[in-house]
């Protein structure tokens, strides 16, 4: 289920703080049996069927993919995945090197991998805003993966380099679970943020998007996708 978030029925809904998210992560996959990946699935399902709805009207969509080393980077490989299956030209851009995707991740890129999709890896040793124009080129949004609600602190170099150069790209970015750069509990942009369209975060809002009503500056419009199990039901266990 997908649900555009409207903030005056903020009530409604469920909220969760950064340790709330690692919290409720750790009850699905250990106490309701359900493999990360799985959980990884059904995020990655959901955001991509998001974009889908936004792109019905393109004629001959494309969509590349930044995506970092870590379980928000694995939700971007089975977004990638679920657009191809819809016939949408899709890249994956890694922004790591392959050696440190591990884990649930590690398991959707060897899918896409396996499927042939396009896979390419950022040189942070070369321009990064050229690089990002390259790929991008002939693409009608962007898909920011990269850093997820887990950031504490600033970005810094070089994936603050590439944020901004993200950031310079006239192409809607959406972002998975929360843009990358925005404080989870505050809602605060850091200084370097990424400047979303639309961002799509799973299983309930974070608490940075009820603490700073303004932070739709940065997300765009933000939606709520399932990623199989409600919060609701640790709330009863």
């Amino acid at each position: 289920m997908i649900q555009l978030w409207n903030s005056k029925h903020s009530d409604q809904l469920s909220v969760m703080s950064r340790l709330q998210v690692r919290a409720f992560d750790a009850w699905a996959i250990e106490q309701m049996h359900i493999p990360g990946a799985v959980l990884m699935e059904n995020a990655g399902r959901g955001a991509a069927q998001c974009l889908l709805d936004n792109m019905h009207a393109i004629s001959r969509p494309r969509a590349a993919l930044f995506c970092g080393s870590g379980n928000n980077g694995g939700d971007g490989y089975v977004i990638a995945r679920h657009l191809a299956n819809a016939g949408i030209d899709v890249v994956i851009v890694l922004c790591s090197s392959r050696d440190r995707i591990r884990g649930d991740a590690d398991i959707h890129l060897k899918i896409a991998e396996a499927m042939g999709l396009p896979i390419c890896t950022l040189n942070w040793k070369k321009n990064l805003l050229q690089q990002v124009q390259q790929i991008t080129a002939g693409a009608h949004w962007i898909v920011d993966a990269l850093l997820g609600t887990g950031l504490q602190g600033q970005v810094n170099d070089p994936m603050a380099r590439l944020i901004c150069a993200l950031n310079a790209v006239d192409m809607p970015i959406l972002s998975v679970d929360i843009p990358s750069g925005l404080d989870c509990d505050r809602g605060i942009p850091l200084p370097i943020c990424i400047q979303a369209a639309m961002t799509v975060t799973f299983a309930a809002l974070k608490k940075g998007f009820i603490e700073n009503p303004d932070c739709h500056q940065v997300a765009g419009r933000i939606y709520i996708a399932s990623i199989g199990i409600s919060p609701c039901r640790m709330r009863g266990a």
